[in-house]
């Protein structure tokens, strides 16, 4: 069976490396190479894990950090969820460990039976 790749997102580490610790920072480079981007989308490029990235956002930010893509971007291997793990193992497939949790029904009856 194939793993499954995931990969890391090291922007913010790499721009504390650089002395950048304000994301803001970005924004005057990224102009000069012709990239506009507000605030909030720069802010989100490097604290959040970017799902879609232009390629020349990503040049730029390789330039402007003068870094190699190994520095941005780690690929890692997908860790599976614990549910879908237990699963496929034939367990039940619902809340974890919910059923070990679960009191046993406690049964009232009359003293004089």
């Amino acid at each position: 069976m194939n793993a499954k790749l995931d990969y890391r997102w090291h922007l913010r580490h790499v721009m504390a490396d650089r002395g950048m610790f304000s994301t803001t920072d970005l924004i005057p480079p990224l102009a000069a190479r012709g990239i506009t981007l507000s605030t909030s989308q720069v802010y989100r490029l490097a604290v959040e894990r970017p799902e879609r990235l232009s390629l020349k956002i990503l040049m730029a930010l390789l330039d402007i950090l003068d870094c190699s893509m190994d520095d941005l971007i780690e690929p890692v291997v997908a860790a599976e969820s614990a549910k879908r793990k237990r699963t496929a193992a034939g367990g039940a497939g619902g809340e974890h460990g919910v059923g070990d949790l679960r009191p046993t029904r406690a049964r009232i009856s009359r003293a004089d039976e």
